[in-house]
């Protein structure tokens, strides 16, 4: 069975044919490093590490690029233009590039612990504001942007007489006229529906650079189309992202990228659905979010305990990546119980000896074990669906334990089944769902932090005040706190 994809733009399952075979293009919205990543961004990036894992499998050369927004991030739906960045800056008094570190670290430190490969490429906005100025350009020539106060404006009713402007998110560029409310600041637009391609800084504005218009900063939505055309080319395979991108950013990323590169970006769009809490998408706008060291923790009003970042994959993973998820401390914890179920298994069935029998003494024990096994590939090729994969997983779970007990013996199915069976558990739960033993990460947590405590330790007793504090300072903001006893011994436990 070939793998098929649903694609967003045409609204159908579709057979993936890369454009030039054996090699992908991906590109997937990263994130905007003006704070802590929570629960809701931990599934964009586990539904595309599956499909990156997926695709490397299957042989394919994959080029996958993931943005870093360290700039330009503002809310135009907000009650004036901002910059999230600088914002954030401002409110913990330090540098913008000194939180964009600060984040970016712990970004990539959470996903680390989530499992997630790192992406070919990770480009950032702040590096790439000559491409963006020079696309900025190219509309301006064509004649599909225009100049007001320093600040630039793409004009989408006179792309949508030409194009077909809201086929991806299905909005209508009529209604989007008549029902965009006025915004302060925005009077400047010809159109309320017009976004904004770079804007002018006032004067107490941190991050600004130079451009043909004045000093100012780039949009949202003109940083991935820069970025993707310079790794990826005019047109490439894969853009995703999650459901709530897909208007205004992904829409506008089309309609940049169909001026400049003659072409629309992408072949297939795909979109994972939203985490909710009680039926309310994650977000800071809802005063819901949970952070990932939150969740590692246990430190968060809706959590009753900390969860291994594995119990997360596993939770993000057991339902289909375009269906809604809704979060709770009681659906994670049976996700951890059902995970130690399942990898109990699995390390029994590692165990097991390889029956020596070419013939199956129970042949319908061993089709049934055949057809589950082989629906692993049926379902991933389906669109990804890794919440089948894994409930045919615990279908085979008693089959194994029942074998490990000696209620069914091994030479019940054939050795070509066994090695089927075994060869295949180990490769879509550790090489394509990226699941492991979560008591061995929780052992390998346990021991980074032991070395963390021997290395205070050492820079106490040099009264190296400066990395002792470091190491403490960092480790709470990950949610571990370190306790200096009476003794001079040092304690640890989680926030």
């Amino acid at each position: 069975m070939a793998l098929r994809v649903y694609n967003s733009l045409t609204k159908e399952k579709e057979e993936f044919i890369p454009i030039n075979p054996p090699h992908v293009g991906m590109y997937v919205c990263g994130p905007t490093v003006s704070g802590e990543s929570h629960l809701g961004h931990a599934r964009p990036y586990i539904t595309f590490d599956v499909v990156y894992r997926y695709l490397l499998y299957l042989g394919y050369k994959v080029r996958y690029v993931r943005n870093i927004t360290d700039a330009g991030h503002f809310e135009e739906e907000g009650r004036q233009a901002e910059d999230k960045i600088s914002s954030k800056a401002l409110l913990e008094k330090v540098e913008p590039m000194e939180l964009v570190h600060k984040y970016t670290s712990l970004f990539h430190w959470a996903f680390r612990q989530l499992n997630t490969l790192e992406p070919s490429i990770e480009p950032t906005a702040t590096g790439h504001i000559v491409e963006q100025i020079g696309m900025i350009e190219q509309l301006i020539k064509a004649g599909y942007a225009y100049v007001v106060n320093g600040s630039v404006y793409f004009d989408v009713k006179k792309y949508a007489s030409n194009y077909d402007y809201g086929k991806l998110s299905g909005r209508v560029v009529d209604d989007l006229l008549e029902t965009t409310r006025e915004l302060e600041g925005q009077e400047e637009k010809r159109n309320k529906a017009d976004f904004a391609l770079w804007k002018m800084a006032p004067p107490q504005h941190i991050m600004r650079w130079k451009s043909p218009w004045g000093e100012g900063f780039p949009g949202w939505h003109i940083e991935c189309s820069a970025m993707a055309t310079k790794y990826l080319g005019s047109r490439f395979d894969i853009h995703g992202g999650g459901m709530d991108l897909m208007f205004p950013h992904h829409e506008s990323e089309i309609a940049q990228s169909t001026i400049c590169n003659h072409a629309s970006p992408a072949k297939y769009w795909m979109h994972n659905n939203m985490i909710t809490v009680n039926g309310k998408k994650m977000g800071k706008s809802y005063n819901n979010q949970i952070t990932l060291t939150q969740m590692f923790s246990g430190n968060h009003p809706l959590l009753t305990q900390g969860f291994s970042p594995m119990v997360i994959r596993f939770f993000i993973l057991q339902t289909h990546y375009r269906s809604t998820l809704d979060f709770s401390s009681e659906a994670l914890t049976a996700a951890e119980k059902g995970m130690k179920r399942l990898f109990e298994a699995f390390e029994v069935l590692k165990k097991l000896e390889i029956p020596d029998a070419e013939v199956p003494s129970d042949k319908e024990l061993d089709s049934k074990i055949n057809k589950l096994v082989d629906e692993f590939e049926e379902f991933i090729n389906d669109d990804f669906n890794t919440a089948k994969v894994l409930a045919n997983m615990f279908e085979i779970v008693p089959v194994i334990n029942s074998m490990k007990d000696g209620l069914i013996k091994p030479y019940a199915i054939s050795t070509a089944t066994f090695k089927k069976l075994k060869e295949s558990f180990t490769i879509f739960l550790e090489q394509i769902l990226g699941l492991k033993d979560p008591s061995e990460s929780s052992a390998q947590l346990n021991g980074i932090i032991d070395l963390l405590i021997e290395i205070r330790k050492e820079a106490k007793s040099k009264k190296d005040f400066f990395t002792s504090d470091k190491i403490r300072k960092q480790l709470t903001e990950l949610g571990i706190e370190m306790k200096d006893e009476k003794d001079g011994n040092i304690s640890w436990s989680r926030l």
